[in-house]
């Protein structure tokens, strides 16, 4: 123990003392500072700036990726046809094709208006005639609840 030291700064003192030797021997091994940076070529002797940045990655990875083509965008839909009895709207077309008698019953007449809805309900046809089956289909109820009405007389 040295004169005015503690013995914990003693011991401290007497590594580096032993350290010193062993540090001038890897000083010749040792790189100070890094002047050039890793990538500053490639195989090949080719510069880093003929090469995307994400190749990098991809030598490792072994075969290219493949990548699907996009499908092609599908073809408009055509516009829906109407059909031909969507087009008779006033109140004689509608009854002469209802065809009511004074002989149906209200059961007749019931099925009757089922059958026309099967055809006609707004519900039923494209967006574009749903003002056309609205139309029809209003009338026929008319004329079917007459004929009930009528009926009950």
């Amino acid at each position: 123990m040295l004169f005015k030291q503690s013995l914990f700064q003693s011991v401290l003192d007497r590594l580096d003392s032993e350290e010193e030797p062993a540090e001038q021997e890897e000083a010749a091994h040792r790189i100070r500072g890094l002047n050039v940076s890793f990538a500053a070529t490639v195989l090949g002797g080719e510069t880093p700036d003929a090469h995307r940045p994400d190749e990098a990655y991809r030598d490792n990875l072994g075969d290219p990726v493949i990548l699907p083509e996009p499908e092609p965008a599908p073809p408009e839909p055509a516009l829906p046809v109407m059909p031909e009895h969507l087009a008779r709207t006033s109140r004689e077309e509608v009854a002469t094709e209802l065809a009511i008698t004074s002989d149906l019953t209200r059961d007749a007449l019931q099925e009757k208006r089922r059958s026309f809805a099967k055809a006609n309900h707004p519900d039923g046809v494209a967006a574009l005639f749903r003002e056309q089956a609205t139309i029809r289909m209003t009338l026929a109820n008319q004329l079917i609840d007459e004929a009930i009405r009528r009926l009950r007389r």
